[in-house]
């Protein structure tokens, strides 16, 4: 029986309009993916003036990372490589560092460190800074614009990302609507159509992904999808098994739509049919929550705080999106294309919508603990932002879901008793075919009748058996014309029934809604976690004063004394940076970096949390700008403030202070 979807009126246009704005202007302002690893300090450290060239250059992590031969680049002012490309991982405990080696004998000047890696999450991040041995000079080096993970090849993998979770939800959603909510559905051809195109989203944009994920975490160049070597890398990473584990799983789940819609549908026999359902519930659970769990094993499950139980927690979350999500898509073309769809079937949904939302409410709360950690984050960062728009948009769509219940109520007795569908879907069935077939009947009546009356003079002459083939073959075609008459009048009658008008439109905001909710998601889940981003934060603040075990430490501050060559930058190198004897470097550098000769500095040391010093340091003029003092006593570990003063003439002076760490 065919039907045909009823046009959408004026508001219901509008309102699609404003859904789709929401949704461009969502992924317009969604930059780069900001991921869960974070550079939390270096040695040396950004804008660092050191005396002799380091032998190597550190790197330190809030978060485990993935290593590659060229993921630590440092260039010198030609933009030459001076480092020997060697890796050395130099993590202990819960400290996540990495180095590599420069070659030595390198001259003075600005060298740049690029670095870039992807995050135990799956998500590329990179960055630069730039350090100077004896004094800084100019440099040809260009920092990169673009950070990993931008530009076209970063939109599409983002709207890839996207329209996997959209398919995963109708996949997984569809098939639970059919099975638990509407049996009958399984046959009609709009339901069919809509799951079916969920698997194909669902592999396409996982095929996408897996090709655009090599120059996504590489190059950046849309070219590399067809680099065969670099997909066979991706291949051997967590996401790449992820990726192609979901694949195989789609081959199973292609399995289950052609069982569902094909043995599935054709079942009458009521025991058969049961066990039927039980195997495919069964299944198609396990499936799908395999698939679910694709994600959970390599995005921001699998890492930071307590992923054994994060990544179960995260597929429960996932299926109940789909669950909710899914089936409300599934019932909203059930709606249109297929308004047969009985008050029994609404009802079930309802249930099966509550008990997602109770999963779904259980784990976010758990998830959002785990991500954000703390108030302040769900204002301050941009994940805790997102997360308060999703819970937002949550809470609109349940108080549309009410609404929805309240049509479900107010639907006529009438719908009721000829739409009631019962757990095989055997009563909607004979409501959807019992006017048909009447109508069928009535008008093979008719035309048998008509047709042996008007076609009695053509008969004559003919044979027997011709007139009556003739007969019968137009009785048969005006059966069915009078037949789907019938069906477009009971269906208009259907349309004009109010409360199951003001049920679509209803069920018509919630997906409208859903798809608004489902980009935020993704855009949530390619987003630093919020917890992560405040202990980075923290880390990178305590770095700046905070000296590494057995490394010096830099600082550069600027001075203004007010007179001629008065203006200029201290640096200072204190090594080791620890308790006990220290030997300090001190340059004098004017503003355009060159060496500034003056008459007198000065430096002083105190620890005021144990009132200790100042403790005075006179050090000693080497050659123009350069002063040095060994011998540096500091007695205890702790916040040390570093006073300096600097003369540039006999009444021109100037102090200045920071605080450093002492280990």
């Amino acid at each position: 029986m065919t039907t045909t979807a009823p046009r959408l009126g004026h508001a219901v246009t509008r309102l699609l309009l404003v859904v789709a704005a929401l949704l461009g202007t969502l992924l317009a302002t969604a930059g780069p993916a900001s991921a869960h690893a974070a550079l939390t300090g270096s040695d040396p450290q950004d804008g660092a003036v050191v005396a002799t060239a380091p032998k190597d250059v550190d790197l330190t992590f809030s978060e485990q990372v993935a290593m590659g031969a060229d993921s630590i680049r440092v260039l010198d002012p030609s933009g030459k490589r001076v480092d020997t490309g060697e890796i050395r991982d130099m993590c202990s405990g819960s400290i996540v560092r990495y180095g590599v080696e420069l070659l030595p004998g390198l001259p003075d000047g600005t060298y740049t460190v690029a670095w870039q890696t992807v995050s135990a999450d799956s998500h590329p991040v990179s960055g630069a800074f730039t350090f100077s041995v004896g004094a800084p000079s100019t440099t040809s080096v260009a920092l990169p614009e673009q950070t990993a993970g931008g530009g076209i090849v970063g939109a599409l993998y983002g709207i890839a990302r996207y329209l996997s979770y959209a398919g995963f939800v109708v996949l997984v959603g569809g098939g639970a609507f059919v099975l638990v909510c509407w049996p009958r559905g399984a046959s009609v051809r709009p339901v069919q159509r809509l799951v079916v195109r969920g698997w194909l989203t669902l592999t396409g944009a996982t095929l996408a992904m897996l090709l655009l994920r090599n120059p996504y975490t590489g190059s950046g160049r849309l070219a590399d999808v067809f680099d065969l070597a670099g997909l066979q890398a991706v291949l051997a990473t967590k996401t790449g098994a992820a990726l192609s584990s979901r694949l195989l799983l789609l081959g199973a789940a292609a399995l289950f739509v052609a069982v569902l819609f094909g043995a599935y549908a054709r079942r009458t026999d009521e025991k058969e049919l049961k066990d039927l359902t039980f195997g495919l519930a069964l299944g198609g659970t396990v499936v799908a929550a395999g698939i679910a769990g694709t994600w959970a094993l390599a995005e921001h499950a699998s890492t930071g705080l307590q992923p054994g139980i994060a990544m179960p927690v995260d597929i429960l979350h996932l299926l109940a999106v789909a669950g909710w999500l899914g089936g409300l898509t599934t019932l909203l073309v059930a709606l249109y294309r297929a308004p047969s769809v009985g008050r029994a079937a609404v009802e079930r949904y309802s249930k099966l919508a509550f008990g997602s939302v109770v999963v779904l409410v259980a784990t976010g709360i758990y998830q959002s603990w785990r991500q954000v950690g703390t108030w302040s984050a769900l204002t301050d960062t941009r994940y805790g932002q997102l997360l308060l728009v999703k819970i937002g948009l949550v809470a609109v769509l349940l108080g549309i879901a009410w609404v929805s219940r309240r049509w479900v109520q107010r639907l006529g007795e009438a719908a009721e008793v000829s739409d009631v569908d019962d757990a095989g879907g055997s009563e909607e069935t004979g409501d959807s075919e019992e006017t048909a077939d009447s109508g069928a009947v009535g008008a093979s009546e008719e035309a048998g009748a008509s047709g042996a009356a008007g076609d009695s003079g053509d008969a004559e002459g003919a044979a027997p058996g011709g007139a009556d083939e003739v007969g019968a073959a137009r009785s048969e075609q005006l059966a069915r014309q009078r037949a789907a008459v019938a069906t477009a009048r009971r269906k208009r009658e259907r349309d004009a029934d109010p409360e199951r008008a003001g049920l679509r439109r209803s069920v018509l905001t919630e997906a409208a809604v859903a798809v608004v909710l489902l980009a935020v998601t993704t855009v949530l889940t390619s987003t630093e976690p919020a917890r992560t981003e405040e202990e980075a934060g923290r880390l990178k603040a305590s770095s700046g004063s905070s000296a590494v075990p057995n490394r010096p430490i830099d600082v550069r501050m600027p001075f203004d004394t007010g007179g001629v060559d008065g203006k200029g930058t201290v640096q200072l190198t204190l090594s080791p940076g620890r308790t006990g004897a220290n030997a300090l470097h001190i340059f004098v550098l004017r503003p355009n970096g060159r060496p500034l000769d003056v008459p007198e500095v000065k430096v002083s040391f105190t620890l005021t949390e144990k009132q200790i010093g100042p403790l005075p340091v006179l050090p000693d003029r080497i050659q123009t700008g350069h002063w040095t003092a060994s011998g540096v006593q500091l007695p205890m570990a702790g916040e040390w403030q570093m006073q300096v003063t600097v003369r540039t003439s006999e009444i021109d002076q100037t102090t200045i202070d920071k605080n450093v760490k002492i280990g």
